[in-house]
């Protein structure tokens, strides 16, 4: 038996990385995903790799008007969702004395008033369908700890693992699970953007301040998408039934708690 066979399921920011291999996976153990994504080419392609399981919606988690029209497309296109995975998200580093008001807006626009906003209308189309639902949101270890150059990145995690509390604990009353996942270091493309900002920063070489990252890593090695699958199934399916408002680190042993 399939875990999640029967479910409809909405991840944003879904067509690359580690959002396309929660979808992915999702697939493979039965449900119907929607590849969200303000880059809608993009899902397009995503989706039609992954096969019939998988369909592309345009969706910018910035604008209120894209959330609702996204959810009201997995409705119409399945008629109900089950699952939704907040993943879209933004980095950015700097000086503390160099942060601008652009890139605060920026970020929080996203990952925090998205994931927000996000998760809200996903909640209201469950309550509305009358038989709960399971909702995901992606934190960090950022989230668990302040780091010198990441101040806004990793407050905005922060917020997520907060929020994630605060919204489990007043949805379980509609049988509505949420939680949270809190990776570690995820290879792929991100983080050759995250390693080219450190690069200037701190002035080392290219590809120095990944290789310094990954030898922190208790388990040896940077995660991959891979890493994080197996949370993300076991928060969608009901053997999590009983569990809510938590923060699941999936770092390899970078941080404990």
């Amino acid at each position: 038996m399939k875990r999640l066979e029967g479910k409809s399921a909405l991840i944003t920011g879904a067509a690359r990385g580690i959002g396309r291999g929660f979808a992915e996976a999702y697939v493979r153990e039965g449900a119907k995903v929607a590849i969200a994504d303000v880059n809608f080419e993009a899902a397009q392609a995503t989706a039609n790799e992954i096969g019939e399981a998988a369909y592309a919606i345009q969706l910018d988690v910035t604008r209120q008007v894209s959330i609702d029209a996204a959810i009201s497309s997995v409705v119409e296109e399945v008629g109900k969702l089950d699952i939704l995975i907040n993943n879209a998200a933004l980095f950015d580093a700097a000086e503390t004395v160099d942060i601008t008001r652009e890139s605060y807006d920026k970020l929080y626009s996203v990952n925090v008033a998205g994931t927000l906003f996000t998760m809200q209308a996903a909640a209201t189309q469950m309550i509305k369908q009358g038989h709960g639902g399971k909702i995901i949101n992606m934190a960090s270890q950022a989230g668990r700890r302040g780091e010198s150059l990441v101040l806004v990145y990793c407050s905005t995690k922060a917020a997520v693992i907060s929020m994630t509390q605060s919204a489990g604990l007043n949805l379980i009353k509609h049988n509505i699970n949420v939680n949270a996942i809190a990776p570690g270091v995820v290879d792929g493309e991100h983080w050759e953007h995250v390693d080219a900002m450190f690069a200037k920063l701190e002035n080392k070489k290219p590809g120095q301040k990944k290789a310094e990252v990954a030898a922190g890593v208790p388990a040896g090695r940077f995660a991959t998408p891979n890493d994080l699958t197996g949370m993300a199934i076991f928060l969608a399916s009901s053997e999590s039934d009983y569990i809510l408002s938590q923060t699941y680190n999936v770092d390899g042993g970078q941080w404990m708690s």
